[in-house]
C-alpha cells in the first residue's frame, strides 16, 4: 500500500461513489475500482461495502481509516521535515536522553556547535523509559547516562562527563532552604520520597536515613512525582543534581554525603563521524568548567 492508496481510500469514503472518487482522483472508475480491491486483498477484509447506492464503510474500514488518517498525517509530517533537513542541513546528530534537565546546558552548546558549523543539525530526543534502549537499537547517535548502567554495554564509546552531586530539594519557603548544606540531621522528623528510579548509591543513602524512627517516607514513582510531592509540601527528597531543571519553584542544596554519580555520554564504536566527534569533544569541554551537577 502507498499515499496514492490513501488518497483512493480517503475519497471514496468521503464521496461513497466510485464514479464521483473516480473522478476527483483523475482515473476511471475501473481503475479505482481495481486499487480498491487489491487493497482489500492485501489487508485480508472489507473495506467498502458495495451496492446499488454506492459505497460504504464496513465496521472494519471506519476503524481502519482513523488509524490510517494518523498514519497519513505523520508520513506527511516526516516528508516535510525530511525536505527541510535535506534543503539545509548535510547530517543530523541525535542524543538521547531520559529527561532536558540531565544535559540541562545543552542549548548553549547546540549554540556555539552550530555557529561552527551551520549544515549540521542537532536533535535532543527525549525518553524518560527506553533511552538505552533507543540508543542501543541506533535511533540515538549519542547517548546520556549514569555510567553504572552502561558500562559493560559492548560495542559503544564511553565518554566520562561529570560526577553528579546529590542535593536536597525543598520548596524556597521550606525552613531549610537558607541552608548552604543539608546534613542528615536537618531532616529528622521529615517525609522523604524514596525510590523512583534512584540509582543504587542513592537507594543506600535513602535506607540509611529512613532508619531514623524520626523519618518517614513515601515510595515515589518516578523523579516528577516525587518533585509533585515537594511542591505540594508534603515531603522533601533526594535527587543527584543532573535532574535539576533550575525551576525557580524548588530550591537545591547540596547534601553532606560523598556520594557521586558518574555520568557519561556515550557513542557508537562504528560512528566514525567527525561532527559527531567534535560535538561530544564540545559537551565534555563545557561540563569540565561546570560545577551545579
Amino acid at each position: 500500500m502507498n499515499t496514492k492508496h490513501f488518497e483512493s481510500i480517503f475519497e471514496l469514503a468521503k464521496t461513497r461513489n466510485f464514479n464521483r472518487a473516480a473522478e476527483n482522483l483523475f482515473i476511471t472508475q475501473p481503475a479505482l475500482t481495481y486499487q480498491i480491491n487489491v487493497i482489500e486483498e492485501e489487508l485480508g477484509f472489507r473495506l467498502f461495502d458495495r451496492s446499488g447506492k454506492g459505497a460504504a464503510l464496513t465496521p472494519a474500514g471506519e476503524q481502519f481509516l482513523v488509524t490510517l488518517r494518523d498514519v497519513d498525517a505523520q508520513l506527511k509530517r516526516a516528508i516535510e521535515q525530511g525536505q527541510n533537513f535535506a534543503f539545509r542541513y548535510r547530517d543530523n546528530i541525535t542524543i538521547g536522553m531520559p529527561l532536558r534537565s540531565a544535559l540541562y546546558h545543552l542549548p548553549e552548546i547546540i549554540r556555539e556547535f552550530k555557529n561552527e558549523d551551520p549544515s549540521v543539525s542537532v536533535t535532543p530526543l527525549f525518553n524518560y523509559y527506553n533511552y538505552l534502549e533507543s540508543f542501543l537499537s541506533g535511533e540515538t547517535d549519542i547517548l546520556f547516562s549514569t555510567k553504572a548502567r552502561v558500562q559493560h554495554i559492548p560495542d559503544i564509546r564511553i565518554h566520562d562527563l561529570f560526577d553528579s552531586h546529590i542535593y536536597f530539594v525543598c520548596r524556597p519557603d521550606d525552613p531549610l532552604a537558607g541552608k548552604s548544606i543539608i546534613r542528615k540531621e536537618d531532616i529528622k522528623g521529615r517525609t522523604l520520597m524514596i525510590g523512583g528510579g534512584s540509582p543504587l548509591p542513592l537507594k543506600k543513602l535513602q535506607q540509611e536515613i529512613i532508619e531514623d524512627p524520626t523519618v518517614s517516607y513515601f515510595n515515589s514513582n518516578d523523579h516528577d512525582t516525587s518533585l509533585t510531592f515537594v511542591a505540594s509540601g508534603e515531603a522533601i527528597v533526594l535527587s543527584p543534581g543532573f535532574l535539576n531543571d533550575h525551576n525557580p519553584q524548588f530550591t537545591w542544596i547540596p547534601f553532606d554525603c560523598d556520594i557521586r554519580i558518574p555520568c557519561v555520554l556515550c557513542s557508537h564504536k562504528n560512528d566514525e563521524r567527525v561532527p559527531l566527534r567534535n560535538l561530544i569533544g564540545r559537551i565534555l569541554s563545557f561540563y569540565k568548567d561546570v560545577s551545579d551537577v
